[in-house]
């Protein structure tokens, strides 16, 4: 039963299958059933242009990588433990054998008391887990930016400049250290660094507001940009 033969077409068509109506191999969420037959799979992506379904749940899949050990289920089963009840061996499909007395239920009782228990379980570790993930702390994007503050000429007061500068306060941005670079013909260019939130500080915004000391700044280049 469930998933086999996953390097062979025939393995690969059954998943196919399976995945066509369905977004995860178990309920509506992700969970070890997927990691044991993404697992299975060896790091090969399906074919999109044969398996377009499975190629999908694959590359979705794939985003949850760093995850794997905290999505729910359990992570001891393999891949041939999910799926359908007939897969393919070979060419030839094998109908899941059932034992003659399963079919009967001698008394009529219900397992819907089961069913119940097994979806309480289901959805409690289902908010643990989108607890959890909601708990971690958001990765914050920052750059380092080195920045080259031209003035006029040599009569161009860089101290003066300079207080200008680290004037511009906004949120996100964090002024670092500066010096005066010789360009030429006595004159020195401000190079300043800092460090912005990418969602916060645009460098075209910042060199707008310093280009707006226009009694002491003539233009203003990116000397670098590094993501950190």
């Amino acid at each position: 039963m469930g998933f086999t033969q996953l390097d062979k077409d025939s393995g690969l068509t059954t998943l196919n299958s399976y995945l066509e109506g369905k977004s995860y191999i178990e309920s509506y969420s992700p969970s070890q059933a997927d990691v044991a037959v993404f697992k299975a799979l060896n790091h090969k992506v399906p074919d999109h242009s044969k398996y377009p379904h499975a190629a999908r749940w694959y590359n979705h899949i794939a985003s949850y990588s760093e995850e794997f050990s905290s999505l729910p289920g359990d992570s001891t089963h393999d891949a041939s433990h999910y799926g359908p009840e007939v897969v393919v061996e070979g060419t030839r499909e094998v109908k899941k054998e059932a034992d003659d007395d399963d079919d009967v239920d001698l008394f009529g009782s219900s397992d819907e008391e089961d069913d119940e228990e097994v979806e309480r379980q289901k959805a409690e570790r289902l908010a643990a887990y989108h607890a959890k993930k909601a708990a971690k702390p958001k990765v914050i994007a920052k750059s380092m930016v080195t920045l080259d503050v031209k003035p006029w000429d040599d009569t161009t007061d860089m101290a003066e400049m300079e207080k200008c500068v680290k004037t511009i306060q906004l949120d996100g941005l964090v002024w670092g250290a500066c010096k005066l670079v010789p360009v030429g013909y006595g004159i020195n260019k401000l190079q300043i660094s800092c460090v912005v939130e990418d969602d916060k500080v645009g460098v075209d915004d910042l060199e707008e507001k310093i280009t707006a000391f226009e009694d002491y700044v003539q233009s203003v280049d990116v000397a670098s940009f590094n993501k950190l």
